[in-house]
This record gives C-alpha cells, sequence and structure tokens, in this order.
C-alpha cells in the first residue's frame, strides 16, 4: 500500500451566508465561522456541504469546504 495519498483528508468548511454579507454589505459582520474536519477522499469526491451552527450570524447555516 502506498503511504503517499492519504484516504483521509483534512478540509476547511466556511459559512456561506457570512461570505454573502461580507460582500453585499447588508448587516455589519465581525467576522466568517470556519470549521476543520476530516474527510474521505474515496467515499466523498465532491466538495463537502455540512450544516453547522455560525456564532455570528446566531443560527445553522450550510458550511461549504474551501481551498487551503
Amino acid at each position: 500500500m502506498s503511504k503517499g495519498k492519504d484516504v483521509r483528508v483534512r478540509v476547511i468548511l466556511e459559512c456561506t451566508s457570512c461570505i454573502q454579507k461580507n460582500i453585499n454589505k447588508e448587516k455589519k459582520s465581525t467576522g466568517i465561522s470556519r470549521y476543520i474536519t476530516e474527510k474521505n477522499r474515496h467515499n466523498t469526491p465532491n466538495r463537502l456541504e455540512l450544516k453547522k451552527f455560525c456564532p455570528y450570524c446566531y443560527k445553522h447555516t450550510i458550511h461549504a469546504e474551501i481551498k487551503k
């Protein structure tokens, strides 16, 4: 077995609604919520999207995977 490419990789999840608020300048946001997690590269080859709590929006929002 090759140890060069790991099956599990670390990914960063970022709040999608905080990004939209910063671009549109609708509300003043104090920051962007980010989570770090792992995913299995073989089972989920696409970008990961999870519903997590955002402390800046004060609600559960969709957090999408971003590039490192």
